[in-house]
C-alpha cells in the first residue's frame, strides 16, 4: 500500500492532499481537531461529518512539535524533503517544518488493512500476510494470471482495492518472492512493475544493495567497506568469498539474492511467534514521581495485548517486558506461567513480576508488554496444558543484586 498511514489519514483530511504530511507522535486525542474548530468557529455546530471543512491552517505543523516522538510514515510530498519512517519528529520538523502533524490512530489503520486484504483474497486467494500495509500474492493458478505477464490481473487488483477504500497500492509481479518485493518499489506510487530473470542486469543489478529485504545497515556498512555498492557488485563477488567474509549461510543467502533466486513459497497459514505492544513516552518518565501514569500505561499496554490474543484466537503462557531507559539502554525480562491464557488481569500480573526485576535507577524511555509460547485457543495443549516441574522463581545474582539497593515503591511500582 502507498504511504498507508498517510493515505488512510487523507480520506479522513481530503484537504491536505498534495501537501507534506507526516503521522507520528502521540495517539489520536478523539475530536481534537474539532475541538480547535469550535472554539475557532462556535457558531457552527462541528461534528465528525465536518472533519473535510477543517481549513488546513488549523492543522498543526511540524514546528510547533516538542515532543519526542518518531515518525510513523509520510505523504510523498513530505518524502521529498528527506522525511521517512522511523525518524524522529524533531529531526523531520528541521527538514520540513512547514509539513502537517497528524497523530496515529492504529484502529483505522487496521479496519482499512483488512478490507484491502479481503479484496485481494477474493480474486487471488493464495495470499501471505507481512504486516498491516504488505502482502504476497502468488498469481500462478489464477484465471488470467498470467496474461500480460500478470499486468492484467494486477491492474483488477489495484481498482479493486480503489474502488472499495479510496486507498492505491503498487505492485511488483516476479518469478520469486524477493524479485516481487524490489519490484513493488520500482514505479511507486500506484503503479505497475513486471520482473522479468533477463530484466536482472538493467534494473535490478544498478540499485543499491540496501534495496534488498535482508541487508540492513551493518551488513551494507561491511559491503561497503568492501567496494561494494550495487547489487551488480555484489552479484560479481564469488560465493566462496562471500560466505568466507559474511558467514557459510548469509554469505551463500547474499550470492543467491544478488543473482535473483529465492525459492520461499507463499506461505498463507503462519502461526505467530509472539504478540506484543509497547509505546515511546513523549518524555521520559520517573518510576516515582510518575507512578500514577506509568501503571495506567502499563495495564493498558496489557489489556490491548490481551484484546489482540483473543481477536485471533491465541493464548500464551510466556510473559515479557520490555523497557528502554533514558540513555537507550533496553532491558527484557519474563516468566512461563504454569497455563496459557489471554486474560488481561493474568498477563499484567505476570508481567508486572517481571518488572520487580528490573533496576530502576534511570528514567523510562518506553515500555513494552509481550505474549509468547503462543498455540490456538481451542488446541488440546491450550486446554490440558502439561504442568511446569519447576516454575521460575529464583533470580540470577546479576538480576537479584539491584533489588537490594530499590526502596519498597518502587519495586511495587506497577
Amino acid at each position: 500500500m502507498d504511504a498507508f498511514y498517510a493515505s488512510v489519514e487523507l480520506l479522513r483530511y481530503p484537504q491536505l492532499k498534495g501537501l507534506p504530511v507526516v503521522i507520528g507522535g502521540g495517539r489520536r486525542r478523539e475530536d481534537d481537531l474539532l475541538a480547535r474548530m469550535r472554539l475557532a468557529q462556535p457558531e457552527r455546530e462541528w461534528t465528525a461529518h465536518d472533519l473535510a471543512d477543517i481549513p488546513v491552517d488549523m492543522f498543526p505543523r511540524l514546528n510547533s512539535y516538542t515532543g519526542r516522538g518518531v515518525i510513523t510514515t509520510a505523504t510523498y510530498a513530505a518524502r521529498a524533503f528527506g522525511v521517512g519512517s522511523a525518524m524522529g519528529v524533531m529531526k523531520a520538523a528541521q527538514l520540513c517544518p512547514q509539513a502537517i502533524l497528524l497523530p496515529v490512530d492504529f484502529e483505522q489503520y487496521r479496519h482499512y488493512s483488512r478490507r484491502f486484504k479481503e479484496i485481494v483474497r477474493d480474486i487471488a486467494p493464495v495470499v501471505e500476510d507481512r504486516g498491516v500495509d504488505e502482502i504476497y500474492i502468488d498469481f500462478t493458478n489464477v484465471p488470467g494470471g498470467q496474461r500480460e505477464g500478470g499486468r492484467v490481473l494486477a491492474r483488477l487488483i489495484q481498482k479493486s482495492i480503489t474502488d472499495d477504500t479510496g486507498l492505491t497500492c503498487s505492485i511488483g509481479v516476479a518469478p520469486n518472492k524477493l524479485l516481487a518485493k524490489m519490484a513493488s518499489e520500482l514505479n511507486k506510487p500506484n503503479g505497475i512493475s513486471i520482473l522479468q530473470p533477463e530484466d536482472l542486469t538493467e534494473k535490478i543489478w544498478p540499485l543499491a544493495c540496501r534495496k534488498i529485504n535482508g541487508i540492513g545497515p551493518k551488513a551494507d556498512a561491511k559491503l561497503q567497506a568492501q567496494g561494494i555498492h550495487t547489487i551488480g557488485e555484489l552479484a560479481a563477488r564469488e560465493r566462496s568469498w562471500l560466505m568466507a567474509n559474511f558467514g557459510p549461510s548469509y554469505g551463500a543467502w547474499l550470492h543467491d539474492a544478488a543473482h535473483g533466486t529465492d525459492t520461499r513459497d507463499v506461505v498463507t497459514e503462519s502461526e505467530p511467534v509472539s504478540m506484543s505492544r509497547e509505546t515511546t513516552f513523549e518524555k521520559d518518565l520517573h518510576v516515582l514521581h510518575d507512578k500514577q501514569s506509568l501503571g495506567e500505561i502499563f495495564t493498558r499496554l496489557c489489556q490491548q495485548v490481551a484484546a489482540d490474543l483473543q481477536r485471533k484466537g491465541y493464548v500464551g503462557k510466556t510473559i515479557g517486558i520490555k523497557i528502554r531507559f533514558d540513555n537507550f539502554q533496553s532491558a527484557t525480562r519474563d516468566s512461563t506461567l504454569g497455563f496459557y491464557t489471554s486474560d488481561a488481569k493474568a498477563i499484567r500480573q505476570a508481567a508486572g513480576m517481571c518488572l520487580k526485576r528490573i533496576d530502576f535507577k534511570r528514567r523510562i524511555r518506553l515500555l513494552g508488554v509481550r505474549v509468547g509460547s503462543l498455540v490456538k485457543a481451542d488446541s488440546d495443549q491450550a486446554l490440558h496444558p502439561v504442568p511446569l516441574k519447576v516454575l521460575p522463581s529464583v533470580l540470577t545474582a546479576k538480576e537479584a543484586a539491584p533489588l537490594k539497593d530499590l526502596r519498597h515503591e518502587q519495586a511495587d511500582l506497577f
